[in-house]
């Protein structure tokens, strides 16, 4: 058995969340492999509305094993109240969910650290959610973190050796700060914890292959935030791509099977950093309106803009995707023209690759094409599609050289259109 893996393409919000939510029937087995509270997949369906921020969007589905990687960063305060408020709803975990013990805690001074770095930087902010996931990825790979299987071994003397380390780089920075609210929770969260599987992620996933089991492994953020390929340095802390499924679960690459990546109809980002497509207008306005285009978690007002298919294709590229899905087409329902980026025009060069650098003298090369102008929400499948929608689809099929397998007409799980059904 191979694993399939499932990620955005964009600068993250794409609606990784439904489109699991959608493909986890099929699968036994979800499993998340990078990012952490940061990240927020929000899932509709039978009236009810659920953000989740570090479970695996897998937990909805009856009997199925969700595992959180070792890729993944937990803040255990965090994680209790997102827990606890699926347990309330009806949502049992505590037998669906495994946490590897390879997977680092956020601690409370990371939260606090990435204030004081952020605050430090001054105009220069990247724009983080505050959560302290950066701070948590480099003690990582310093060899400074702390991992949930340290909960279960000499916790308390290492917590308190990485939290008066922490404590010594605030004093540094002269930043003051009151840790005891933030601690008392966290504590609360490490207890909380222990009554979870904590697992050898690694051993856990590859037996499920060996014995059959079907695997879908769900990416957090986009692949233009990843911190090798993406919009550095206004990225993220993780590999966000299809080789960070790898590296954060501790599969061999020859375990990948399909790559779905998850593109929007349009572009959005959140936070800071460049972004070619960006609309200053009405226009852009529009579209941040009917997508209700605000963070999962951090509630900011994304940026918006035309979709940008010379970092889709660099994202295909880098991914490997063999099957795309495109989420929120009937947010331009109404528009009378539907505009594409083809190409940059760089220090005056046109350009049709995603070059080392996007951050200055960047122009985006618009193709226009003919709105549908048609409420595609009710609609159940794609024969029912407007010419001008259709054309719209084959027109970017072209560009990527690859099918786009599903098409989301709304927020809801049952708004999803499954193409290409007859292979």
């Amino acid at each position: 058995m191979k694993v399939d893996v499932l990620l955005g393409l964009q600068w993250g919000d794409e609606g990784k969340g439904k489109v699991v939510d959608v493909l986890t029937p099929k699968y036994d087995v979800v499993a998340r492999f990078q990012g952490g509270p940061n990240a927020g997949h929000t899932l509709e369906f039978e009236g009810q509305k659920y953000v989740l921020r570090s479970i695996p969007s897998g937990i909805f589905q009856g009997d199925k094993v969700n595992i959180i990687g070792n890729g993944v960063v937990l803040d255990p305060a965090l994680f209790k109240a997102e827990a606890e408020a699926l347990e309330a709803s009806g949502h049992p975990l505590k037998e669906r969910l495994h946490i590897s013990k390879k997977a680092h805690l956020i601690l409370p001074t990371h939260r606090i650290l990435d204030a004081a770095y952020e605050a430090a930087k001054g105009d220069a902010k990247v724009g983080t959610t505050g959560k302290g996931i950066g701070p948590t990825y480099t003690d990582k790979v310093s060899r400074n973190g702390v991992r949930v299987g340290d909960i279960l071994h000499n916790f308390e003397q290492k917590y308190a050796a990485a939290k008066a380390r922490h404590e010594q780089i605030l004093k540094d920075l002269n930043y003051e700060y009151d840790l005891t609210e933030l601690e008392k929770a966290w504590m609360e969260g490490i207890e909380y914890l222990k009554q979870f599987h904590l697992v050898d992620s690694e051993h856990e996933i590859n037996n499920l292959l060996n014995d059959g089991k079907s695997v879908l492994c769900e990416g957090a953020q986009g692949t233009m935030l990843d911190v090798d390929f993406g919009s550095y340095p206004f990225v993220t802390s993780s590999n966000t791509i299809c080789a960070g499924a790898c590296t954060g679960l501790g599969l061999g690459p020859n375990r990948i099977g399909e790559v779905y990546g998850i593109f929007k109809a349009y572009c959005t980002r959140v936070g800071a950093g460049p972004f070619p497509t960006e609309l200053f207008d009405e226009t852009g306005d529009k579209i941040g309106a009917l997508g209700h285009e605000f963070g999962a978690v951090t509630g900011r007002k994304r940026r918006c803009g035309w979709i940008d298919l010379v970092a889709l294709k660099y994202s295909v590229m880098i991914n490997g995707v063999t099957k795309l899905i495109m989420m929120k087409s009937d947010v331009l329902d109404t528009f009378d023209t539907i505009k594409a980026c083809v190409a940059y025009k760089l220090n005056g060069e046109e350009i049709d690759y995603f070059p080392y650098d996007i951050t200055e003298g960047v122009e985006p090369i618009l193709a226009e094409l003919p709105g549908w102008k048609t409420d595609m929400t009710k609609m159940q499948s794609e024969d029912e599609f407007p010419e001008e929608f259709n054309a719209y689809l084959n027109f970017l099929e072209e560009q990527l050289g690859v099918q786009i397998k599903i098409v989301s007409v709304g927020p809801d799980r049952a708004q999803t259109i499954e193409r290409y059904t007859e292979e």
